[in-house]
């Protein structure tokens, strides 16, 4: 759990916008089967074609950012060894959110 938090809000910082202050919210609530986490930015956001890539092994988007490209890659190993999943939604210039949702 603890790698899961540290690299959702390690990204969730170091992908901030240099236009405006970071804003990141984390919730947790329960579903069925399920414990619901979610990091939400305001940071500088993707293009949901490119999804796919971020959960890749050594595959970054923005370059300007230092990083070896291999959290979010870990995150979804642990979450799915776990019986997991999780899930992004994003927008460019507008922000990201990670819903991770852990198996109870």
């Amino acid at each position: 759990m603890r790698s899961i938090v540290y690299n959702l809000l390690s990204n969730a910082l170091k992908y901030k916008s240099p236009e405006r202050k970071p804003h990141i919210k984390v919730t947790a609530r329960t579903a069925p089967g399920y414990v619901l986490l979610s990091v939400e930015d305001n940071g500088l956001g993707m293009n949901m074609a490119d999804e796919g890539k971020i959960f890749s092994m050594f595959k970054r988007l923005h370059d300007q950012v230092e990083g070896s490209g291999i959290g979010l890659y870990i995150v979804r190993r642990i979450v799915e060894n776990a019986g997991g999943f999780i899930e992004v939604e994003s927008e460019v210039g507008i922000g990201s959110t990670f819903s991770v949702s852990f198996k109870r």
